[in-house]
């Protein structure tokens, strides 16, 4: 019975907590109104740092009310005043009351009040918005909804340090992606937030400079226009680099060094300049030693691998600068149960975001081996790292397998670590797994690894075979995801490379003529060429070109007569004339050419192409064709001749490039023979 008697309980609680809290709503409807600003204070004082009574009080309706006091033209400046304090601190609760407050519409009501010329009022209403804005259940989109807010927001910077410090912190918040960025921009973000660099208040700094690392990030334009602006005679790279000398906080060094790395991500510092290579690189190597917070080391780590990740000399440096590829072992070891974390809280916070760590390590050792066999060479030397990926790769948190595989991808770009230390370990295994069902942006990097796994060299070739790639690879080139069709082709095509018929069989009966069909017509270049270097690989070796043109001939010269015809350019049409040059190398294969004189006229045509490479591969088709030792070959070079073949041939002899020269001659021997 007692299960039963729980919820009328439960709400008998309920009314009491609640009826505790209805009188200070029950003061807020007094007709008098010095009696609803002295209900309004004592509920200020009720509701700081009381989560509980914050949540009853949203429940009771004091919300829509305090916002019909809000904006009300009879009611007091000072009344207003309380009530956006009040509803600040109902923001500061839980992501509930965040969520109850924008249900109320709670944000245009604020942004109306930034209207008032009381400066008080303003402050309030900003230190509100700031809290909403900050919260991680509020759209960023509602700053930009009405068109008129930034450029007001910007006209208040100069009202007051705390307008500065808000206004600042809510735009670092709100701008995600490039058209918040453009909008920030246009509406002169920069001129007035970079004199704040120099404000006496080390918050209104701090939030000035959040704002420009947020600008600047992965945008030329804003990044461009940074590097030459002055402020108090210095250009603003320079005060940067001044905010991240060791002297300053850690959290001025580490954002300072972030607005240096995306200003040179963007392009508008050189990788090799002074404040790149001796102030920013030395700076975010530094907080990934153990002696700094978690956050630190995690922010520290994140934004080097972002910083060298497309500059090999930037890497060299990073792998010699303080012992880094040793200290970021230590990522995976902490928090260890000896630590020397006395604070419980700190602990218990750190135990729940380790795998932040583990993550940031990963993508720093892949930023790091990106390029140098020797910087792979000590990575995978470090302690168990192998085993590290391994586990990475299984590991629950999403960010922390997508990084696991970059690293591996990374790593797998050495034939001497695919050879040995991917082999030792059988990576292949949890990457398959990983293969298996994954989204889509961690497909695309383990389908990238998988095609080098599956190179001719590499050990790991023949157990993935075995474990059933061939029709996970052929589904992947039916993604709509353009990354992840590439990746499917490119795989097989590396499957297909010396591969035995047996293979090549499987990988034609897994693709089909008609998804075949439908990647050599893909509007995708990348996807055409692989596809193209597949069928390449399949037509190797007489056995092989005989058996294949004898059962998707009729198919494959289509799609060759296709591509020749098309708008496709040089690379692709040379591909397709080797895959011709391929066929004209088979036994019986050479009859589906020549008695096709379609085919036969284009070869005609793109031995006079006016591009050498074009000429050189249907070249290659013709001394195929017509090479003496062969049976009919005779009946060949009499054909050729007809259709005018040797008197190209003939000209080509004479021609100025040495390999068109070469090979017209040694294919005019063959007539001669």
């Amino acid at each position: 019975m007692a299960c039963v008697l729980e919820t009328p309980l439960r709400m008998s609680v309920l009314s009491e907590v609640t009826a505790s809290s209805r009188h200070y709503v029950d003061r807020l409807f007094d007709p008098d109104p010095q009696n609803v600003l002295q209900g309004v204070i004592d509920m200020k004082n009720a509701v700081i740092g009381n989560n509980k009574q914050k949540a009853n009080l949203i429940v009771l309706g004091a919300v829509p009310r305090l916002l019909y006091l809000l904006q009300q033209e009879t009611s007091s400046t000072e009344l207003k005043t309380e009530c956006a304090v009040v509803l600040g601190s109902l923001a500061m609760g839980t992501e509930n009351n965040v969520k109850s407050l924008l249900d109320c519409h709670i944000i245009p009501a604020l942004l109306q009040g930034l209207l008032s010329p009381d400066l008080k009022f303003i402050e309030a209403c900003l230190r509100c918005l700031r809290t909403i804005f900050t919260s991680p259940v509020t759209p960023e989109e509602l700053l930009y909804t009405d068109a008129t807010v930034i450029p007001h927001l910007m006209a208040l910077l100069s009202r007051s340090r705390y307008t500065q410090e808000y206004i600042c912190q809510i735009f670092s918040h709100c701008c995600k992606g490039p058209d918040h960025q453009t909008v920030l921009f246009n509406h002169g973000a920069v001129q007035n937030i970079a004199h704040l660099l120099t404000s006496t208040s080390y918050k209104v700094r701090m939030q000035a400079l959040k704002c420009f690392a947020v600008l600047a990030f992965e945008n030329p334009q804003v990044s461009l226009t940074l590097v030459n602006v002055l402020v108090e005679g210095e250009l603003l790279p320079q005060i940067f680099v001044k905010m991240l000398q060791r002297d300053k906080p850690i959290e001025m060094q580490l954002t300072s060094a972030k607005c240096l790395t995306y200003m040179c991500r963007a392009g508008a510092i050189r990788t090799d300049d002074t404040c790149i290579v001796l102030k920013t690189l030395p700076c975010l190597a530094r907080m990934c030693s153990k002696e700094r917070l978690l956050e630190e080391r995690v922010d520290g780590a994140e934004t080097l691998a972002y910083l060298i990740e497309a500059d090999i000399e930037l890497q060299r440096i990073a792998s010699i600068t303080d012992h880094l590829i040793a200290m970021l072992a230590d990522y995976f070891k902490y928090p260890s149960s000896v630590s020397a974390i006395t604070d419980i809280k700190r602990l218990d916070h750190d135990l729940k975001h380790a795998h932040e760590l583990r993550q940031a390590a990963f993508k720093l050792y892949a930023a790091l081996g990106a390029n140098d066999e020797d910087i792979r060479k000590k990575i995978i030397e470090t302690e168990n790292m192998m085993d590290r990926i391994v586990n990475g790769l299984s590991e629950s948190s999403i960010k922390v397998r997508l990084a696991a595989v970059r690293c591996l991808h990374s790593l797998s770009r050495s034939v001497q670590q695919l050879r040995t230390s991917f082999q030792d370990h059988a990576v292949w295994k949890p990457l398959m797994k990983v293969l298996q069902n994954a989204p889509d942006e961690i497909l695309v990097v383990a389908s990238s690894t998988l095609c080098n796994l599956l190179l001719e060299f590499s050990p790991s070739k023949e157990p993935i075979l075995e474990s059933g790639a061939i029709e996970l690879l052929c589904s992947l080139t039916q993604s709509d995801n353009l990354a992840l069709r590439v990746n499917g082709v490119w795989a097989l095509m590396n499957m297909a490379f010396q591969a035995e018929q047996k293979i090549k069989a499987d990988i034609l009966r897994g693709l089909s003529t008609e998804q075949l069909f439908q990647l050599l017509s893909d509007s995708d270049v990348n996807v055409l060429m692989k596809t193209l270097g597949l069928l390449r690989n399949l037509l190797s070796t007489r056995p092989h070109i005989d058996q294949i043109i004898s059962t998707h001939g009729k198919q494959i010269m289509q799609a060759v007569t296709l591509i020749l015809e098309g708008e496709h350019n040089v690379e692709v049409k040379e591909q397709t004339l080797c895959i011709l040059a391929n066929i004209a190398d088979g036994t019986t294969a050479k009859e589906l050419i020549m008695t096709n004189d379609d085919i036969l006229q284009k070869i005609k045509y793109y031995m006079s192409h006016s591009n050498a490479k074009l000429q050189l591969a249907a070249m290659f088709c013709v001394s195929n064709l017509i090479w003496n030792e062969e049976e009919g070959s005779q009946d060949r070079q009499d054909k050729l001749r007809d259709i005018g073949i040797v008197d190209i041939l003939h000209k080509l002899s004479q021609s100025s490039d040495p390999n068109l020269c070469d090979k017209a001659k040694t294919a005019l021997q063959q007539y001669l023979a």
